[in-house]
């Protein structure tokens, strides 16, 4: 393990957009006991050339497509930094869009949803193989429901995908794409305050009777919400403990 203070595992959080923070997820990952590299690449923050002192790896969401280098130049160092983790066996998780990278780093491709916009609290559905998951199982324990807020979804899945969720539509809802690489494509991290903000960037698609039903959900069901993926955190910071790797490095906060 390499974390910046003894026990302490060092998880570096890819940002693409300030409205699309770590959050809820961050919170829980400190409280259980990592410290986080926060890099906003979109706001002049540099990627690491590799993952030497870090312990894992949280890739967030955004609004743009996950082949949308061209426009977004660090979605490619990304990319790389989802392969290492695969290579060198740490821990790494994609969240929505981090999801849909992790997945073309990997070898697969997303695309916008045949179906829509998934959009809501919507129900896990959980596979065999989620149970028995290194990192999901913890979440796996019985029926959940996770927020979604996407339009792309991964279409072509990478070679050795373990399916671990489809979404009620039959989408992947989450999977390890590697054995140390998960991506989820709901949004755990999330309250209303930031659905809310998301809402009102695009109000010609969000009608505003419909952004009120969906932020009540998401207060009604805060308390259940926070119970279930609080574990995930948790989990991921017993994988992070776990990585062997160097621990000379210099500490760095919060940021």
């Amino acid at each position: 393990m390499s974390g910046s203070e003894p026990g302490r595992p060092r998880v570096l959080v890819v940002e693409h957009e300030a409205g699309a923070p770590a959050a809820l997820l961050g919170e829980w990952l400190v409280e259980a006991g990592a410290d986080l590299d926060v890099r906003r690449p979109y706001a002049g923050d540099a990627l690491p050339d590799d993952l030497a002192g870090h312990d894992a790896l949280l890739v967030l969401g955004g609004s743009m497509g996950a082949h949308d280098d061209a426009e977004h130049a660090w979605l490619t160092p990304t990319k790389r930094l989802v392969r290492e983790a695969a290579d060198r066996a740490v821990p790494g998780v994609g969240v929505c869009l981090g999801h849909q990278l992790a997945a073309a780093a990997l070898g697969g491709r997303s695309a916008p949803n045949p179906a829509g916009q998934q959009l809501g609290l919507l129900p896990v559905g959980w596979t065999d193989a989620a149970a028995a998951d290194p990192l999901l199982s913890a979440v796996a324990v019985g029926p959940a429901r996770g927020l979604h807020f996407n339009d792309d979804v991964v279409v072509e899945q990478p070679d050795g995908v373990v399916v671990l969720a489809t979404a009620p539509g039959g989408e992947l809802q989450a999977a390890r794409l590697a054995p140390t690489v998960w991506g989820v494509q709901l949004h755990p991290e999330v309250d209303a305050a930031i659905v809310a903000q998301w809402a009102a960037e695009d109000p010609d698609r969000h009608a505003e009777g419909d952004v009120a039903r969906l932020l009540g959900d998401l207060d009604a069901a805060r308390e259940e919400l926070d119970r279930t993926w609080r574990p995930l955190a948790q989990r991921l910071v017993q994988l992070a403990r776990a990585t062997p790797g160097p621990s000379d490095h210099p500490a760095t906060p919060e940021h």
